[in-house]
């Protein structure tokens, strides 16, 4: 099924994100995190890009056939810009399209070493253009920055460039992940005043490690609000106390985005199916 077609039935979407393991070993693992977080119904699971192959551990493509085929959730695959070129891109399309999997999330990806700058594709909407030509009969989504994309001269500016996206057949946006809701309310009201039409789907994700705070939170860019500041300082050296705390901001926070109309509740669950399980538990009934 097409993701852009789930926002016209239901109110809101719920859905989970995963990344696949750098190590084929881990990929059983995995798949009983996934068989429970199937168990929660999500609308989608969208898989992270991981090349898999040569390089070790296991492909965006393994992952998403086996939620497809044998779990039967509609994946959303993640798809970049960087390391990538048109034939390249033209194969991984077809590979997905030979597992089923037709919703692809369009992204430029992180500069890195071992990722050099495409010659094809130098921003996400190059990208979703392709896939857009290349395969019609795709759903095709893409990423938004709740507080700017950190490139952007300005939010407002990067919420402009979001009609480069919509333009180039994009049915969806899927935000980063952020901790103050009423960032992610000012955005929505600017994208919409900049004639923004997709529905928004508003990603969260639960602090529940120590380990997290320094990696995820620096590298997203995201504010962090008063209150999520006060609960770090508090149980950031009691492991339990902060892993119940981060589930409950996580749900706290998504329960205010779902009575706030979002389109879409989106959680970063980190391959984690406890953490995905109480999360749910917690919004289960305004789904």
């Amino acid at each position: 099924m097409l993701i852009s077609q789930m926002f016209k039935r239901k109110p809101c979407v719920f859905s989970i994100e995963c990344f696949p393991p750098k190590e084929t070993v881990r990929f059983e693992r995995m798949k009983d995190a996934l068989r429970t977080m199937e168990t929660l119904h999500p609308d989608f699971i969208s898989v992270t890009y991981g090349a898999g192959g040569s390089a070790g551990g296991v492909s965006t493509v393994e992952v998403a056939r086996f939620l497809k085929n044998e779990l039967g959730v509609e994946p959303l695959a993640h798809i970049l810009c960087m390391g990538s070129d048109r034939a390249k891109a033209a194969a991984l399309l077809e590979e997905l399209d030979e597992a089923g999997v037709r919703n692809v999330l369009t992204l430029r990806g992180d500069r890195t070493p071992a990722r050099p700058e495409s010659p094809d594709f130098h921003h996400a909407s190059d990208l979703a253009a392709f896939v857009w030509q290349t395969k019609p009969e795709f759903d095709i989504h893409a990423a938004c920055y709740p507080e700017g994309h950190p490139e952007a001269p300005s939010l407002a500016a990067d919420v402009e460039n979001l009609r480069h996206k919509q333009e180039a057949g994009a049915s969806h946006l899927l935000t980063q992940l952020f901790f103050d809701n009423g960032k992610f309310y000012r955005f929505l009201n600017l994208a919409r005043r900049a004639g923004i039409t997709l529905p928004v789907s508003a990603g969260v994700m639960p602090i529940v490690r120590r380990s997290q705070i320094e990696r995820t939170v620096a590298l997203s860019s995201a504010s962090l609000p008063s209150a999520f500041t006060r609960m770090i300082s508090r149980w950031q050296d009691d492991p339990e106390s902060l892993r119940k705390a981060g589930i409950e901001y996580a749900v706290n926070q998504m329960r205010d985005l779902i009575e706030g109309g979002a389109d879409g509740v989106h959680l970063y669950a980190m391959n984690d199916p406890e953490v995905a399980v109480a999360v749910y538990e917690g919004i289960r009934d305004l789904l």
